[in-house]
Order: structure tokens, then C-alpha cells, then sequence
């Protein structure tokens, strides 16, 4: 699949431990656009005393580039032990959400791109996604199996409103009554409720909403192009009301920064209709940990060291542990402590009594999309 679950997260090496360059524009997560890590040159940037290292003054925004992947299969495998899906489709890669955390920021090394501003500035689509699904969908030797929508990055991100290939996507599921899960934080999934609501009538579909935070000003900071957190919420009681089972992820937990707020986020979600929930600890793999750094210490500069040590207290007292297990949750002391809380609240707020298991008995095949009508298919 092409996430960064498949593989080994090894951490940083020296040569990415140096703070990257640091660029900050409105509406836009990362503070730099440090090399790939598979690039031959690596540029050091050095400032000649004429403030060169800052480009805040007089750099425009970049804009978001549209880039097309020209995909030969659209559904991913994976099996990895500690991820609930086998399945995954992802009619994007980049997004433009911004989230200075996001764990799939390194996949864009592979294209020979940049992890920070790059990431969230190219985007990269599958044009022929919804056709390439039908193909796979309607091969016999295909067995179904729920498949997660989205999942490396928001299939619903604000590019989709142009594109509508999530839309088309959707379409198809919806036509072979195929099972899915969905994950996001993006205000346009509102519109397809008429999609989700039909699939969930046959036990096909489970939407989780990511809230990070309540607060306005941090969420702005860590998401800036995602929907506020409460327009998340807002949805998720939209699409409860239409009959979609929602759940919540209090993903990513960040020490410091918003871990006192998963049980406010909790609440607000079960008051909002979610019937489960779940946390990610923060994850820092690759050119995520020099970047996140550098926002840290672009935002957050007096708390900057105390998050980055419970940090490495949590991750074995490296910036991040791609060991199956630990990278979700973490270990010691304060990974315990986090497991309680959650669930301590999931008990209270009776999150999670339901272990919803998606239907794949009433997947039918595609019909070949030249055939006009079923009943072409007799002759």
C-alpha cells in the first residue's frame, strides 16, 4: 500500500536531525521545505547576514499544484498486525489539510518531493480511480473485504470539491454494496450523506471523525485548512441523524499540547451521536520529527522541549518507534496512563458497547461498464 504502514519507520538519521529552513505562510502547516530524504543533494542553508534564511517578508504563499498520478491499481494491501484494515483506496496523495503532524508526510519522498510545504502544496491525484476500482472489484478472483477509504490521506480534503473523485468512488461502492470505512476531518464529506446513508441501510459503512482538539486557535495552528473541530461535530450528528454509524479518533494525542483534552473530546463526540472512539498517540517518522520540531518551535516555543522530552520518554527515548504495538500507543508510564483515560471515558460515556462488524455478503460484482443492461449480459 502506499502509506507509511507497510514498512519500517526507522528514525531519522543525522543527516535529518537539523532543524529545516524555516518558512511560515497563512493557511499552511509545515515551516520548511527540507530535501527528500531519497534525494542525492541535500541543500544547508546558511544565512549572510542579510535575514536570507527568512522568507516571510517577501515570499507569496505558495499555491496548491495539481499533479496526476497516472495509477495502474487503486486498491492497496496491507498486514500490518497492529491496523484493523487489510483494504485500502487513496484517491490522493498530499493534502492540502496542512496537519503539521500528519504521519503520511514522508510519501512524498518517493515522488522526489518534499515532506514539508511540498506535501501540503502538490497534490497528486488518480484520475481513472473510480474505473480502476470497477476493474479490480469485478475480477473473480476478488473477495471482498471492507476497504478504508482515504486512510493515508482525507479523501474529503478541500481539492475533492473540484475533483469529486471520492464522489465517484463512493458511487461505485454503492452500486456493488461494498463495505467501508471512512476516517476524516474534511467539512465536504456533507456532501455525500445521501452515498454513506444508502450504504449504511445495509451495515456497509462507518464514518470516524478525527478531533484533535477543541480549541479554535490550536486546531488553526495544527490543521489550518481542515474543517474547525466543531464542524466536525457538527457532521457527525448530520450524519447520525441520516442513520451513518460515527465514531471519534482523538488522533494524534500530543503530550503538552492536547492530551488534557480527550475527555472534552469525547463528550462533545457522544453528544454529537458517536457510538465509538479511539486515540493515536503522536507519530514522528522520517522528516516528520524535524518538522513538527520547527512548528513546535515556530508556535509553541515555551513549551517546545517539555513536548518533544515526553515525547521521547513515550517513544523509548527516541523521537519515534515504528515497532508493531508501540507505534499507536507508545510505552511506560504515561502510554498507561493515556490507555486508562480513554478507556475510564469510553466506559462513562458508553463509547465502544457495540463491536460493529461491516457486511460483506451483499457485495455483487460491477458489471462490465460497456454492458448497457443486465440483460445484455445473457447473449
Amino acid at each position: 500500500m502506499d502509506t507509511p504502514d507497510n514498512h519500517s519507520d526507522s528514525d531519522a538519521g543525522p543527516g535529518q536531525s537539523q532543524a529545516p529552513q524555516r518558512m511560515v505562510f497563512r493557511g499552511r502547516g509545515a515551516v520548511a521545505r527540507p530535501d527528500g530524504r531519497f534525494e542525492s543533494l541535500q541543500r544547508d542553508a546558511h544565512d549572510d547576514g542579510w535575514g536570507s534564511l527568512d522568507e516571510r517578508a517577501d515570499t507569496p504563499p505558495p499555491k496548491t499544484e495539481l499533479l496526476i498520478d497516472h495509477a495502474r491499481k487503486i486498491i492497496s494491501t496491507n498486514d500490518s498486525p497492529d491496523i484493523s484494515f487489510e483494504y485500502s483506496v487513496n484517491p490522493y496523495k498530499g493534502c492540502e489539510h496542512g496537519c503539521s503532524y500528519c504521519f503520511a508526510r514522508p510519501t512524498h519522498s518517493y515522488l522526489g518531493l518534499s515532506a514539508g510545504l511540498d506535501f501540503e502544496t502538490k497534490i497528486s491525484y488518480k484520475p481513472e480511480a473510480a474505473t480502476l476500482l470497477r476493474k479490480e472489484l469485478a475480477n473473480p478472483r476478488y473477495v471482498c473485504k471492507p476497504i478504508a477509504l482515504g486512510i493515508n490521506t482525507d479523501a474529503w480534503q478541500p481539492i475533492e470539491r473540484k475533483l469529486g473523485i471520492t464522489r465517484a468512488l463512493l458511487e461505485v461502492m454503492v452500486e456493488t454494496r461494498h463495505p467501508i470505512s471512512v476516517v476524516t476531518k474534511g467539512a465536504l464529506i456533507e456532501r455525500d450523506i445521501d452515498l454513506l446513508a444508502d450504504l449504511a441501510r445495509d451495515d456497509l459503512v462507518h464514518v470516524y471523525f478525527s478531533v484533535t482538539t477543541l480549541d479554535r486557535e490550536l486546531a488553526r495552528r495544527l490543521e489550518p485548512r481542515a474543517a474547525a473541530p466543531q464542524r466536525r461535530l457538527e457532521l457527525m450528528a448530520a450524519l447520525h441523524a441520516a442513520g451513518v454509524p460515527t465514531g471519534v479518533l482523538f488522533a494524534p494525542l500530543i503530550p503538552a499540547l492536547n492530551d488534557h483534552e480527550m475527555e472534552a473530546v469525547l463528550e462533545a463526540a457522544a453528544a454529537a451521536g458517536a457510538e465509538a472512539a479511539g486515540y493515536v498517540l503522536l507519530r514522528l517518522p522520517h522528516e516528520v520529527a524535524p518538522l513538527f520540531e520547527a512548528w513546535l518551535e515556530e508556535h509553541y516555543p515555551g513549551r517546545a522541549a517539555h513536548v518533544m522530552s515526553l515525547v521521547h520518554q513515550l517513544r523509548g527515548g527516541k523521537a519515534y518507534d515504528s515497532s508493531f504495538g508501540k507505534r499507536m500507543r507508545g510505552e511506560g508510564q504515561f502510554a498507561e496512563l493515556y490507555s486508562q483515560r480513554m478507556r475510564l471515558a469510553c466506559a462513562r460515556l458508553k463509547l465502544n458497547k457495540r463491536g460493529r462488524v461491516l457486511n460483506t455478503a451483499a457485495f455483487v460484482p460491477p458489471r462490465p461498464a460497456r454492458t448497457a443492461s443486465p440483460q445484455g449480459e445473457l447473449f
